[in-house]
């Protein structure tokens, strides 16, 4: 049974890790450089915008958007507003500075370098070697496949929703580029539904909508191509197959093969005339006279001389041409064959790389989500520091308050006992309270 690849693969936050913002901190602008195709803001989302939707090389005709309209910005400042809209609403009135507000939530998220403003999807179905040799009407029934992939995609990630997906035909195969947004709901701090990549999108969970996603696309390529293929089996990491026609020196070597085979058919040929004419020669020597003087020798024309002399030319130089060609071929595809080993070669060496990779990744994105959990955990501890310098304060007022009353009036020794009995206070405050009623009473003394 025929196989086919699949690939799901989501876009990642390189600029997010901790060795990112390290660097950063240390840079003079406060930014890096590391590679990263995360939409962490408005401007990334516009780059986004003009790649899926070729306003670079305007190609328009070689793309098809089959969710959204022609700005993807647009399409998620939309989304945004059918999804956060109300809950942000519900927030501002719950609050009573203004400066706590927020007036645009897609702003609001674009200028937060801790959350995403949204996240894209690319969804592949088949290698370059599958598309190559297929038309372009072949191609574009894809169209309807990748539909039912946007709807199934929803429905697998109840917590992501689509703004745009577009649809690539100008690469080696037809590509899915979907941009949408993760939400999670229930929030206590801050709005209760809120952006959550971090929170729909794990490497358990990827793993899991990986494997549904897979089944569901096969499906539906088979029903809608009316044939029957199978998903190859999931390996680690994302394969790149090397093509043996893109192999170094292979398309000269093929023109030249194709010049031997043109050399060979022409032998070929010249055998056929070669035939006719050894039927002719046949023909000369059967006809062929007794001598008179001498009835073992037999008399033969000029002209019948040089025929027989044309034959053996020809004869001899087809031959040796024909040894070359043969010998040329057999050299060549000795070569090819060579040669296809090597690719089988490269692509497993291609394959480790691509899993070496793939595990960093998987690594790198579990490092993202414990430091953005760090980065909570951080919030939370300031604020618990704050809360704790609070109560502090006011635990040493009203310590003070304890000993200007004790000071005052001896009554309140009772008082002090009980709440040192009551482990209200410890023995330490005790002596505070002690030793200033002893240091009050000798200034009382000396005055």
């Amino acid at each position: 049974m025929k196989e086919l690849g699949y690939s799901l693969h989501l876009s990642n936050d390189k600029n997010k890790t901790k060795r990112a913002r390290q660097f950063a901190k240390n840079s003079d602008n406060n930014s890096t450089s590391f590679s990263n195709n995360a939409i962490q803001n408005h401007q990334q989302l516009s780059k986004v915008d003009k790649h899926n939707l070729r306003k670079y090389d305007n190609e328009k005709e070689l793309i098809c958007t089959i969710k959204g309209t022609s700005s993807i910005v647009e399409d998620t400042k939309n989304l945004y507003l059918e999804l956060f809209e109300e809950a942000r609403i519900k927030y501002n009135e719950k609050q009573k500075r203004n400066d706590r507000k927020i007036e645009d939530y897609f702003n609001h998220i674009s200028n937060d370098n801790k959350r995403d403003l949204a996240c894209e999807i690319i969804i592949e179905l088949g290698d370059m070697d599958f598309w190559t040799e297929q038309d372009d009407k072949f191609k574009k029934k894809m169209i309807e496949v990748y539909k039912e992939q946007i709807i199934d995609l929803e429905y697998v990630i109840p917590n992501f929703k689509i703004a745009n997906a577009t649809i690539h035909f100008d690469e080696s195969s037809p590509h899915l580029h979907v941009v949408g947004v993760p939400f999670k709901e229930g929030s206590k701090n801050r709005m209760e539904k809120q952006v959550g990549k971090s929170d729909v999108f794990t490497t358990d969970s990827l793993r899991n909508i990986q494997d549904k996603m897979r089944e569901y696309c096969i499906n539906s390529f088979n029903r809608i191509y009316h044939l029957n293929y199978t998903i190859k089996t999931k390996e680690e990491g994302r394969n790149q197959d090397i093509n043996v026609k893109n192999m170094t020196n292979y398309r000269e070597l093929k023109k030249e093969q194709e010049k031997n085979k043109k050399r060979l058919n022409e032998l070929n040929d010249k055998a056929d005339n070669l035939q006719n004419k050894s039927s002719q020669i046949t023909e000369i020597i059967d006809n062929l006279k007794p001598s008179k003087l001498n009835k073992n020798n037999f008399t033969i024309s000029n002209k019948e001389v040089e025929e027989i002399k044309d034959y053996i030319k020809q004869t001899t130089d087809a031959t040796s041409n024909l040894k070359s060609t043969n010998d040329l071929t057999t050299i060549l595809e000795k070569y090819e064959e060579d040669l296809k080993n090597h690719s089988n070669e490269v692509k497993n060496l291609q394959r480790k790389i691509k899993t070496r990779d793939d595990k960093i990744e998987d690594l790198q994105y579990e490092l993202e989500n414990a430091n953005d959990e760090i980065d909570e955990l951080e919030d939370k501890v300031s604020k618990l520091e704050e809360a704790l310098n609070y109560f502090k304060e006011l635990w040493q007022k009203f310590i003070e308050f304890l000993q200007d009353k004790f000071f005052s009036n001896d009554k309140y020794d009772d008082f002090i006992q009980e709440l040192h009995e009551e482990e209200i206070i410890d023995d330490n405050y005790i002596d505070i309270i002690q030793n200033n009623k002893n240091n009050d009473k000798s200034d009382d003394f000396e005055r």
